[in-house]
């Protein structure tokens, strides 16, 4: 008996007529001699025969277009590499840096520190012996000044007003008399516009969030006063020449002398009579800042709300069904699933099942209670929410507040309009509730709130667009990539010629634990993923931090384990340049370092230390250097990139309609675009069969 094995797999037919066996044909795709099988594999090995072949030849393309990237890499010129523009020193080691306008804001060991971009003066500062400041977040107002939020290394955070080169301390938030009642802030959020500001505290047993409404109006003509006392009571402070420029005419004047021993010795005196006149005048600083915060008052913030942190669900506490359903609201809203009927038994034999069942599988965690952690963000209107954008409001103005626990599956959110009745401390239900599949490690939002990201345990991120009220898209990283932290690209704020310019493509950055970098988009028709930086071989070339320049929509900053702060294009995924120090100075602490980018996208603020091999320099000593990069020198600005549109979410209602309708009239979507092709070939499929049926 022969046996009848085909040559080529089964396939289903393709529905056009071309690529099918002709009758004629069928006969030569079977084998009529036995002798011949064992020249080919049977079945289903000839079938992962064949899959393994494609694979291997998928691999090799991706292998050699790799290739080929590094050899154009390698033919390329190397990267251009720019110096400071400008630098200048202060006293102590900074830990964080804040640059908004013309500003720069240093976190030292010794207090908070303002100076400015354009002449690097110490303009004023908040000084206190052994405070140091480690976290430090700036928002601007309306009125060019600033309120500024800090953490010392105490935990103990700090609210300031700056305006007209005055700093003015507002309030502690948690600094009590008694130190071991103390409790710590974890985290600090200021909202796009300073109206309001968050603070995460943790106790001896629990964590809590408080939320403030910042008086800034209030703020604004109280700064008024306090710029007319700060006159009277004080002449204006004159900053002393810096060493460098005064060791430079110092040379100039010794030129017939011997230069070394004088050059020394006035480099030695130099210093001294720098130190003094940097003591003296820091003297002077803190006697007028204190007189201005002990004579000028400003409103403290008033306490929002409380929120605290979720109890783990335990077994139920009613009697009977009528006290559960009591308890529940109107149902009208998810909630956290803490009114249930479950009893204590009913968990205990739950989790034995599934501990027996799945023991293999599962990991020894020690049964200790750890204290909730919590990320959370500040929202303005949109169509996630019920508060749309047809209050009458300022589109800046936030409306709600995100808020995800550690471990926990919801993104809760709470609305900022409280109701009058409602006691701050009241520990209040969220409004909206968002349950996940897996838990929420990570979040993040654009500046002004019109787009949400967050990151759940299992690697899917989801990317929403408040201003429509839907996910642009959702998407999961391979397993072995641990997300470690998310940020939105700048978005072009150009203003296009037409009067209903189209949609814009939001852009998110994530940065993984291996040190890889990826760029997700997801533009009007299409999304798409790719890595802009591998896993290196070399641990020290790993990114340690990541930064975006809102006056480049295409760029990004990276600094490594080593040192190296580059910039790099996320179109090409090539490196454009790379940010050096001068000789003997290098960045500090590349694991975690210091610098920043001001709101303009002009500058660069980096710190840098002067390498002398000890590990006191290395963290900072009694000095450190800042070094300013000027952007705009390094032709780089985005100058020929396409218009956007203006942002809808900050229209009102009609004319937000009017814009998605005129952009849907225009560009029409490429579903609508394939509906002819997929109608014409579904008629030739059903041609097809209709034939074959009349020849049955």
């Amino acid at each position: 008996m022969p046996f009848y094995l085909r040559k080529l797999p089964l396939e289903i037919p393709p529905p056009t007529e071309k690529e099918w066996i002709k009758k004629d044909e069928e006969d030569a795709f079977f084998l009529k001699d036995p002798d011949q099988i064992i020249d080919y594999l049977p079945q289903p090995f000839l079938m992962v025969s064949k899959l393994v072949t494609v694979l291997f030849e998928r691999a090799w393309e991706i292998i050699e277009g790799r290739e080929q990237c590094h050899v154009m890499k390698k033919q390329h010129s190397p990267p251009s590499r720019y110096c400071p523009s400008a630098e200048f020193q202060v006293v102590g080691r900074a830990n964080c840096l804040a640059a908004s306008r013309e500003y720069i804001f240093l976190g030292l060991c010794t207090g908070l520190s303002v100076f400015s971009i354009a002449t690097y003066e110490k303009l004023c500062a908040w000084e206190i012996a052994r405070l140091e400041i480690c976290t430090l977040h700036a928002s601007d107002l309306d009125n060019s000044s600033q309120v500024l939020g800090t953490v010392d290394e105490m935990g103990f955070a700090h609210l300031f007003y700056f305006s007209k080169e005055n700093l003015l301390h507002v309030k502690a938030i948690n600094e009590v008399e008694d130190i071991s009642k103390r409790n710590t802030c974890l985290r600090l959020e200021l909202s796009y516009r300073g109206d309001y500001a968050g603070f995460l505290l943790q106790g001896n047993s629990e964590t809590w969030l408080e939320i403030y409404r910042l008086p800034k109006d209030s703020w604004q003509k109280e700064a008024e006063h306090v710029q007319t006392f700060a006159l009277t009571a004080a002449p204006p402070i004159s900053t002393p020449a810096s060493f460098r420029d005064r060791k430079f005419s110092t040379a100039t004047l010794q030129r017939s002398v011997d230069f070394r021993n004088i050059s020394r010795q006035s480099t030695e005196e130099q210093k001294s009579l720098d130190f003094r006149n940097i003591s003296r005048q820091n003297t002077e600083e803190q006697d007028l800042q204190q007189l201005l915060n002990r004579e000028c008052k400003l409103s403290a913030p008033a306490l929002l709300m409380k929120v605290r942190s979720p109890k783990p669900l335990a077994g139920c506490a009613f009697k009977n069904p009528y006290e559960a359903l009591m308890k529940n609201d109107d149902g009208s809203v998810v909630g956290l699933g803490q009114n249930h009927m479950i009893k204590d038994c009913h968990w205990e034999r739950l989790e034995e099942l599934f501990n027996s069942t799945f023991r293999q599988y599962l990991e020894l965690e020690s049964k200790e209670e750890k204290l909730s952690h919590a990320m959370f963000h500040f929202h303005g209107p949109g169509r996630t929410l019920p508060i749309g954008t047809e209050n009458k409001m300022e589109p800046d103005t936030p409306v709600a507040l995100s808020l995800h626990w550690s471990a926990s599956h919801n993104l809760c959110f709470y609305f900022l309009n409280r109701p009058p009745k409602e006691k701050a401390d009241s520990d209040p239900k969220p409004d909206v509730v968002w349950p996940c599949a897996a838990p929420i490690v990570l979040s993040s939002v654009t500046p002004g709130s019109s787009h949400l990201a967050f990151v759940c345990e299992d690697g899917a991120i989801t990317v929403w667009d408040k201003s429509l009220g839907f996910p642009l898209f959702v998407t999961m990283l391979p397993d072995r990539y641990i997300v470690r932290s998310i940020q939105f690209m700048p978005r072009n704020k150009t203003v296009s010629s037409s009067k209903y310019p189209v949609c814009a493509k939001v852009q998110l950055l994530v940065l993984c634990a291996d040190g890889s970098l990826h760029l997700m988009t997801s533009g009007a028709k299409k999304f798409s993923t790719k890595i802009l930086v591998y896993k290196p071989e070399d641990p020290s070339q790993a990114i340690s931090a990541t930064a975006t320049i809102p006056s480049l929509t295409n760029a990004v900053l990276t600094c490594s384990w080593a040192g190296t702060v580059s910039l790099m294009d996320t179109e090409t995924e090539e490196t454009l340049c790379h940010f050096i120090t001068p000789h003997p100075y290098k960045v500090t602490t590349p694991w975690h370092p210091v610098f920043t980018v001001d709101s303009g996208g002009k500058y660069l603020i980096l710190q840098g230390y002067e390498h002398s091999g000890s590990m006191k320099a290395e963290t900072g000593g009694n000095q450190s250097t800042i070094f300013l990069f000027d952007i705009t020198e390094t032709s780089l600005q985005d100058d020929e990139s396409p218009p956007c549109r203006v942002m809808s979410e900050h229209l009102p209602w009609d004319r937000r309609c009017d814009v998605f309708l005129n952009n849907s009239l225009q560009w029409p979507s490429a579903f609508s675009q394939q509906i002819p092709e997929c109608w014409s070939q579904l008629q030739i499929y059903v041609a097809t069969l209709q034939r074959e049926a009349q020849e049955k």
